[in-house]
């Protein structure tokens, strides 16, 4: 065995069990295994699971808010004009310096996995592509990334940016993403989500759009791409992010809009941290929460997880690439309370991102990959409320991240 991990917790077993791993894979999961391991580990009883995934994050983006200036007004609109400038002076060195900052301690938090969305539009062209497509040759041993190219100023709106689209996806971006409410009217929303799909089905790729990410119960677009996609018959590859609209919308249009995601077995990546900051940020009270209908879409069968989204940059000042964290602050605002409620919160990162993916190797199961993390804590429960330590991160059978904590108390 190249790696034996012992006295392993796993979430569907009573009994502590070892885990053998053999060119990156598990090779077997049981009791005592006689075997002795290059490397052994002891797990000494704590939860082992398998590696987080981030299904929706922005590496192109990351830590720009100290080189640009304060979004005085705290909203989205104020948040994409501040990045113009910056985006216009990009270097592919400056992309992959701050982004390499993101994707190890993204690796710290044990995320072996990301789906980031980079921008492609006529104000910076292709040079977020390079910069993010740099980083991930940089770390192809350690942390699997897909590449969403994303119109975020518009594809009809922005004159050029179908050729750009077209040229991204030529480049190796993965996915088609989109943003079909940053149109000027629905006819252009529309034509934008045609436009996505059109060029999904050429380059064979699933789409992933930034989806009625907005307070205004007047944005429509979410239905348009559901529709789309029952229309194309890509169920299973179309990925809805943000879709707050939906949480402004009155009841009965909600839970029409749900039942199509649901026929149209849509993905939804809800993004808490952003969007608790940005959407209802004028409301008077009582103040709307700015998230999706999270509870509601779980309800009737949707699959949702959560993601990043940002990282000290115009649209959020915080965060740290913690897959626990963001779980923490989405139970909160979700009101995700109850043991099964932060189980299926626990899942989001875990095996709902895993669909999202559509991952065939994901999971700790024999045959498996061996992406594992070893948190220190017994259970999901306590993993979230004391943001764990994360004791090792294992990718593909290989330790690339270890933390161990300390505390001493002088009472």
């Amino acid at each position: 065995m190249d790696i034996i991990i012992r006295n392993a917790k796993l979430r569907d077993k009573d009994e502590l069990v070892d885990i053998g791993i053999v060119d990156g894979k598990i090779k077997t999961i049981g009791k005592n295994i006689s075997a002795q391991g290059k490397e052994e580990i002891d797990a000494s009883g704590k939860l082992t699971i398998p590696a987080f995934i981030d299904p929706h994050i922005h590496l192109d983006k990351t830590l720009i808010a100290d080189v640009v200036r304060e979004n005085v007004s705290g909203t989205l609109k104020e948040a994409i004009e501040i990045i113009w400038e910056k985006k216009r002076k990009y270097t592919n060195e400056d992309i992959v310096e701050r982004a390499s900052k993101i994707i190890k301690m993204g690796l710290s938090n044990g995320t072996t996995r990301m789906r980031t969305h980079v921008d492609v539009d006529t104000i910076g062209g292709l040079k977020p592509l390079e910069g993010v497509l740099a980083t991930k040759e940089k770390f192809k041993d350690y942390i699997d990334i897909e590449i969403v190219a994303f119109p975020q100023e518009g594809i009809i709106k922005d004159e050029g940016c179908k050729e750009l689209m077209e040229e991204a996806m030529k480049m190796g971006a993965n996915l088609v993403g989109g943003m079909p409410a940053n149109e000027n009217n629905p006819s252009d929303s529309f034509e934008h989500v045609k436009f996505c799909f059109d060029l999904a089905e050429k380059y064979d790729a699933d789409v992933d759009m930034h989806v009625d990410e907005t307070d205004d119960p007047f944005y429509r677009t979410l239905e348009m791409v559901a529709d789309e996609t029952i229309k194309r018959d890509y169920q299973g590859k179309v990925t809805a992010g943000h879709t707050c609209a939906l949480a402004s919308y009155d009841n009965h249009y909600a839970r029409y809009v749900i039942e199509k995601v649901k026929r149209a077995e849509m993905n939804i990546i809800t993004n808490p941290v952003t969007n608790l900051m940005l959407q209802g940020k004028y409301d008077g009270y009582p103040k709307r929460r700015g998230l999706t209908r999270v509870k509601e879409l779980i309800a009737e069968g949707v699959n949702v997880a959560y993601g990043q989204d940002c990282i000290k940059d115009t649209f959020y000042p915080f965060g740290k690439a913690d897959m626990l964290e963001v779980g923490l602050i989405l139970a909160h605002a979700s009101h995700m309370s109850l043991p099964n409620e932060i189980e299926e919160v626990f899942n989001m990162p875990l095996e709902k991102s895993a669909k999202i993916l559509r991952l065939n190797d994901y999971g700790i199961e024999e045959g498996k990959r061996a992406d594992l993390v070893i948190l220190d804590a017994d259970n999901p429960i306590d993993a979230l409320r004391l943001q764990a330590t994360r004791l090792y991160v294992i990718k593909e059978g290989s330790v690339v991240a270890s933390t161990l904590k300390e505390t001493k108390f002088f009472i």
